[in-house]
């Protein structure tokens, strides 16, 4: 009897062994996630949002929203920016982050804030007596490190799905003075610096989106992301002049800037792409 049931279970145990390959075959496969180190570019557009920035401090009275990124520039702005980050396997992501945004000839109520530079017809007249076609622009950078998590949503894509990411740094703007040919000392060297609210302070930013990586194709890798960015910030500049505002002198408020921005990254990782298969059943 006991030959019979040890050769009943040496005949089970041959079964299970040859079935369980069958099992694995007929199983479902599952991706793992791959750690890999990756450069993105972004481009993106910016709105500064009036409502919730602010200006205080200071001894010039002024409305509290007065000098504000919002105050100063139309919008949107256009953004540039590339990101160094890493992907680890468990979702992880650790960036750091270099950005630089722009506006086109956008400076709001230039004769209002500067009207012994501009004339009444909003002209700079140069030193041949013509109009030196000045624009007047806001440009800023902001770079900083940050990290953030990628939440895989589908074992099919184990390296895409929804992802948020928290950045901070040092973030800079200021108006910038574009002449053509014609000579403007007015807005020139020494001079733009009194005109041109340069200001500099601390960046925090929030980032949440979709990511987006083939496991197969490294060229077909991106991500969409919304950003809210909160400036603390103040001047650069030991005289400013914005008549608008009221001021002559040092700046010495405060400035919060709340923005919102839409950015769309293509991404290039930096090693080929790993893409392990785990079968289950």
């Amino acid at each position: 009897m006991q030959k019979k049931i040890c050769s009943v279970l040496a005949v089970l145990m041959l079964c299970v062994g040859m079935r369980t390959p069958l099992l694995a075959q007929d199983g479902k496969a599952e991706r793992d996630t791959f750690a890999c180190p990756i450069i993105g570019f972004n481009v993106g557009v910016i709105h500064p949002m009036s409502s919730l920035s602010f200006a205080k401090g200071g001894d010039i009275p002024m409305d509290k929203k007065a000098g504000t990124i919002a105050d100063l520039y139309d919008s949107p702005f256009l953004n540039f920016g590339v990101d160094a980050m890493y992907l680890s396997h468990s979702g992880w992501l650790y960036s750091a982050d270099f950005n630089f945004f722009f506006g086109n000839d956008n400076l709001t109520d230039r004769v209002g804030r500067m009207p012994n530079v501009f004339t009444r017809d909003s002209i700079i007249v140069g030193t041949n007596g013509v109009d030196a076609v000045v624009t007047c622009y806001n440009r800023g950078l902001f770079f900083g490190g940050g990290f953030g998590r990628l939440f895989r949503i589908s074992r099919d894509m184990p390296n895409s799905g929804p992802f948020a990411k928290v950045n901070v740094g040092w973030f800079q703007h200021k108006t910038v003075f574009m002449k053509n040919e014609v000579n403007a000392p007015q807005v020139d060297g020494d001079y733009a610096r009194l005109y041109d609210h340069r200001r500099r302070g601390l960046m925090l930013s929030e980032d949440i989106g979709f990511w987006y990586m083939n496991d197969r194709v490294n060229l077909v890798n991106l991500y969409v992301a919304l950003e809210f960015s909160q400036c603390w910030t103040v001047s650069a500049r030991d005289y400013v002049i914005d008549d608008k505002i009221g001021l002559r002198g040092p700046d010495n408020r405060h400035y919060f800037d709340f923005m919102v921005s839409l950015k769309v990254s293509w991404m290039f990782p930096l090693k080929r792409k790993m893409s392990h298969e785990y079968y289950y059943y």
